[in-house]
Order: C-alpha cells, then structure tokens, then sequence
C-alpha cells in the first residue's frame, strides 16, 4: 500500500540539482506571483494601462496603444541597439526577432545577428526575466514604431525610450494606483490556491523556519496575505503564525547583495517604523535589512536555507550565487507549457519519424555528391555505381523536397506551443532558450507553484534527472 499520489507533469517539481528537503532548516518565500498569483493579463494591462495615461501627459500619441498579452512572453531580450525584442538560444544565438510588432524576415534576421549572441553582461541587452515584464515589453515594442515614424518628442535611441518605458512602469506602481485597485477588488487580479496554506503548515510543523521577504511595503503585504491565507488557516490564526519572520520593503536584490540597516515596523496601523538592531524577535514586521542578518537570527546559512521566488534573478540567481542558498523557481507557464507539449505528443512523434528520415536522407545524398567528386577528379574510387550518381542525388533532392513539405508545417506548430508568437517559454527553436539556460544555472528546481511542494512533502527527496548529452542514447 502506497500513501504517495503522483501528480500530473503540470504540478511536478522538476531537479537541476538534486534537493533533499529533509536538510532544509528554513524556507524564505516571496509574495508576489509566487505565494500569491496574479491574473497576469488583468494585472499587466492595468499596469499598461497607468504607463500610457503617464506617456499621454507628456504629450505622447499612446491613445490607440493596447496591452495584448499574446504579443510577448517572459524571457525575451530586449536590443536596444536596433530597438528589437529577441528570443536567443542558450548559447545566445537570435533565431527570432522582431521590430516593434513585426517579425524580421530571414534575410534581415540574418544580417542583423550573424555575427552576434546575446551576452546578459552587455548592457545593450535587457533581460525580460519576470511577469511584471511582460507590459514593459509590450509597450516598448509598440513605442518602438511611433518612435521610428517621429512621433515622440525629445526621443534619443531605442536605450533612451527603453528607459522611459522603465521609469514610468516604476512610477506607476510605486505611486500606489495600481495596487489600491487590487486591493479594492483582490477577486479580479488574485487566483486562489488554497493548498498553499496546508503546503506551508506542512513545513512549519516539520520543523521547517518559514520566512516572508517582499519588496512589497507593509501595508499591502498585511492585505494581501490577510485575504489570500487567513481564510484558510485552522482556529484564530492568521497568516502572521505562520512565519518566524516577516520582511517587508526588502529591495531585492540588495537584500541579498549589500549591507542595508535594518528597521522594525512599531505602528503597524500607521506603518512607523524605527532602526532595530540584534535578533528578529517573532511577530514582528521587519523593514529592508540584508541576508546577513536574517542568516544571523536563524543561527543558519548557506544550504540549509531554501529560497522560493519568481524572479530569475532578484529572488533566484542572486541568492544561489553569493549566498549558496538552495533556491526554487516559480514559473507558472508551465503547466500551460506541458499541457500543449502533452496535446502536441502525437504530432511531435510524427516529426521526429520525419527529420530522422530526413536525416538518412541527406546522409544518402553527400555520399552521392563525394562519389560525383570522386569520379569527377579521379583521387579515389567511388562508393557506389558512378553511372547512376545524377538520377541518384536527383531522386533525393527530390524525396527530400517532398519531405520538407511535410515537415514545415510540423516544425512551425512545434515552434508556436503555448504562444503563436513566441512559443515555448523553455525552448527557442530546436534548442533550450537562454531563458532555460538561466534556470538550470541559477535555480536548483523549479515548479509552477508552490502549493507543488504539498506532494512533495517536508520530507521529500527531489532527485535530479539525469542530465542527457547529445551522444546519449
């Protein structure tokens, strides 16, 4: 008899290292979209939607702009060199780009990125590695065509537009706007899970120290978490209980990168706060700080500190690379990722048949063209009958022309999963994105929520797949 469920592709956690959660002493989580999840579509338009009112006070033509959540995903590039969004390979290679909201051509993609790869320490590259990306990218991409047709004002190169976009995205959210209207109406913007609540009693029950560390300010985190957790928890309990600390205003990645002071919340009604100096004592409501001083309180560090996030770099690679924390990645395309591979199953088994018979082809056809140049030049004897070597290359350069028809469509379908666009979130082309190269650099498992980690239990044992080379069977 067996206790254990496994739950489908979509809610699995998934190893780039092998992660013995029995090992882990605490747990720091993150708020937004990773222990709250957003509608992405109503959260990025309204924040579209506060971006433009600003541009239009500056006497920019934004009217007819609109946020189309279908037009970009994350882990896109941005080139603000030629004004580009590009979706690179791992190894930084463009195989698609487009301008403003057109894709390039071929030929233009060619001539544009021959000679050039994606390099995230270059500062001519953006790296769009979070939802909260995804109006930025948006609106960029259409400010990119007003831009080249000369109706912006006092516009100097697609760096300068880009950090319009980003300054007035910022000052949207940090004026506040946006977040009263979620609270206003946290049913419109929030997607409950109320496993996650279990997921995290599990763990403190365990043992396990959980922490909350938000760049988000008090008052909205109090809310938030009030609304999507205490409805849940068992008895008089809020979600306060839950956490041995609370961080608040963290500024991450500085939390994790600089040495910050540190302030603790004395009003919470008010939000007052004054400098504090010596251990977090539990329940209280901590301001900024850095991660020396929570690894000072929890008497812990390095690996036996697992931080959940679902930012690549704020939450995820910072934290991996400066302080060896274990780390976990939220990507909630995933499940919407796995369930089109899962649809597409059948049509992807089809192409393989197809490109490896394409393969076997072309195979065939160079030694046809090397036993024409062998007979042609007469330094060796060729492989096969050189009286039949023309019908022969023409008869595969047929067969292959034929099965090119029959793999494009295919190959564009497989290309188009999830988003027509772009497609995969993990993939670009027939290679891993730079997007997934991140992941598996930075992030020892990623998940598409944390409510994943119930099935896996406090005491689970995450094992690493076995990493797969080209020559593998």
């Amino acid at each position: 008899m067996t206790l254990a469920q496994r739950p489908p592709a979509q809610r699995r956690i998934y190893g780039n290292r092998t992660l013995n959660l029995r090992s882990i002493r605490a747990i720091g989580y993150d708020m937004d979209y990773t222990l709250i999840h957003y509608r992405v579509d109503e959260w990025e338009r309204r924040a579209f939607e506060h971006a433009r009112t600003r541009l239009a006070d500056l006497g920019w033509p934004v009217a007819d702009l609109d946020f189309d959540p279908e037009s970009v995903i994350r882990g896109l590039t941005i080139d603000l060199e030629l004004g580009n969004l590009v979706k690179p390979t791992r190894f930084g290679y463009v195989i698609r780009a487009a301008h403003g909201t057109s894709f390039l051509e071929f030929d233009r993609l060619r001539r544009d990125y021959e000679a050039t790869f994606v390099d995230l320490a270059d500062p001519r590259w953006v790296f769009l590695n979070t939802l909260f990306s995804l109006s930025e990218a948006s609106l960029f991409a259409q400010l990119v065509e007003l831009a080249d047709a000369g109706e912006l004002p006092d516009v100097h190169g697609y760096a300068g537009l880009y950090q319009t976009v980003r300054a007035t995205l910022d000052e949207a959210h940090m004026e506040g706007r946006l977040k009263e209207e979620i609270l206003a109406d946290p049913d419109r913007f929030v997607v409950p899970d109320a496993d996650t609540v279990l997921t995290l009693l599990d763990q403190r029950f365990a043992g396990k120290r959980l922490v909350l560390i938000t760049n988000a300010e008090w008052q909205y985190t109090n809310r938030m978490m009030s609304y999507a957790f205490d409805q849940h928890i068992p008895g008089k309990d809020s979600w306060r209980d839950l956490f041995d600390a609370v961080v608040v205003s963290a500024a991450k990645p500085a939390f994790f990168t600089t040495d910050r002071p540190l302030y603790r919340v004395v009003d919470e009604t008010k939000g007052l706060m004054q400098p504090h100096l010596g251990d977090l004592a539990p329940g209280s409501v901590f301001v900024g700080g850095c991660a020396p001083q929570l690894e000072a309180h929890l008497g812990l560090s390095g690996d036996q500190i697992l931080y959940v996030g679902d930012h690549l770099y704020s939450d995820v690679s910072v934290s991996k690379a400066l302080l060896r924390w274990r780390t976990a990645l939220i990507l909630r395309e995933l499940e919407t990722e796995i369930a089109a591979a899962e649809a597409f199953e059948p049509s992807e088994e089809q192409l393989i048949e197809l490109m490896d018979h394409k393969s076997r082809l072309e195979e065939d056809l160079a030694h046809a063209r090397l036993d024409q140049q062998r007979v042609r030049h007469g330094y060796a004897p060729p492989e096969g009958d050189p009286a039949t070597a023309e019908e022969v290359i023409a008869a595969l350069r047929d067969e292959l022309a034929t099965l090119d028809e029959q793999i494009a469509p295919l190959a564009i379908a497989a290309g188009s999963l999830r988003n027509e666009a772009w497609g995969p979130l993990m993939r670009s082309g027939n290679d891993k994105s730079l997007f997934a190269r991140q992941v598996e650099r930075y992030a020892d498992v990623y998940t598409s929520r944390v409510s994943n980690f119930l099935a896996a239990t406090p005491f689970g044992y995450l094992r690493a797949d076995r990493g797969s080379l080209p020559h593998d069977r």
